[in-house]
């Protein structure tokens, strides 16, 4: 396990058993799959991960305008694995779908006439795939692990292909970025690497779902505000959704094992649903007049902030769906 320029690189079992210490407040629903296709094979030397890394974070920054490199890992050729963007934030991977993502860049070009993926890095993205999704507790389906050209470049909307969508992560990604590809070839390969061992997660224990309205939030040790931060667990961000087991005073306890806490004056509750039909259009306003966003498919975790005539809001902006299509 080295550390450089801010970058932490893990091999898949440092990986598994790093991530399995780290506490996330954000709920994680999905794990996008991306190829970084410049750089590719030919920009790695075999020993210059880090140097790669902080080329992409300072693209992102100065080029991009955004705040932090855009992925949460990426992963390299010979199979090792760099941490980039916290977990307690929200990737700048795919419009209108990063919200409670986690993002992969799998580095190269792995589109039909790119780079011919090794076999460390393979073993690595289904290793890194099947830990999250055990960590997180995340069904192995095209809902919760999509891929990038699933999903328009403009405005998000999922058409599982198509027109104005990029080919990431690849036309050649494990046997082709189609969801029959994914369900053929790479969906079977991940749940050979969890051997049965995930498990559904128990919410019989939550009280509650909160949404951060502060744009960041300590997490003390105590339900007060004199009490020390947790040094293991970065400020939360706004947007995040977050579980509450306890609630004392008008402080939260937002971990199941340990004595986390957050001033519930700084959240929003929020309600958990499912979508129950096919596909559900994300709206900007609580009417069918008001322009169609993107969409999201049947069995994806939803969290309303609030109801307007059968509509309810999806989000701190205006992103509204019909109720008739949701299952609490």
């Amino acid at each position: 396990m080295e550390n450089k320029y801010g970058f932490m690189k893990l091999t898949p079992i440092e990986f598994e058993n790093w991530i399995s210490t780290i506490r996330v407040g954000r709920t994680i629903l999905k794990i996008q799959q991306h190829h970084t296709y410049i750089p590719n094979y030919s920009h790695f030397n075999g020993s210059n991960h880090f140097e790669r890394q902080l080329a992409m974070k300072q693209y992102h920054t100065v080029q991009n305008g955004w705040q932090d490199i855009g992925q949460h890992f990426t992963i390299f050729p010979d199979g090792s694995i760099l941490t980039g963007r916290s977990l307690e934030k929200s990737p700048a991977c795919i419009t209108n779908q990063n919200a409670h993502s986690i993002c992969i860049e799998n580095f190269g070009n792995f589109d039909s006439n790119g780079d011919k993926m090794t076999d460390a890095q393979k073993e690595s993205i289904l290793i890194v795939t099947a830990v999250l999704c055990k960590r997180f507790n995340l069904p192995v389906d095209s809902n919760s692990i999509v891929y990038h050209h699933w999903f328009r470049l403009d405005n998000g909307l999922r058409t599982n292909g198509g027109v104005n969508t990029k080919s990431c992560p690849g036309t050649a990604f494990f046997g082709g970025n189609k969801v029959v590809d994914f369900e053929q070839n790479f969906k079977p390969l991940v749940i050979a690497k969890l051997n049965g061992t995930l498990t559904k997660t128990d919410l019989g224990f939550v009280l509650r779902f909160v949404c951060v309205t502060a744009s960041k939030l300590n997490v003390r040790s105590m339900p007060n505000a004199t009490s020390s931060i947790v040094k293991e667990r970065p400020s939360l961000s706004m947007g995040a959704i977050l579980r509450v087991y306890e609630i004392q005073d008008g402080w939260y306890k937002i971990s199941s094992s340990q004595s986390h806490w957050i001033y519930g004056k700084y959240t929003k509750e929020v309600n958990r649903a499912e979508v129950s039909t096919s596909t559900l259009n994300v709206r900007t306003g609580p009417d069918v007049k008001f322009m169609k966003q993107y969409s999201i498919q049947k069995g994806e975790i939803v969290f309303v902030f609030e109801e307007n005539n059968g509509w309810f809001k999806i989000g701190l902006e205006d992103k509204w769906v019909s109720g008739k299509y949701l299952k609490f």
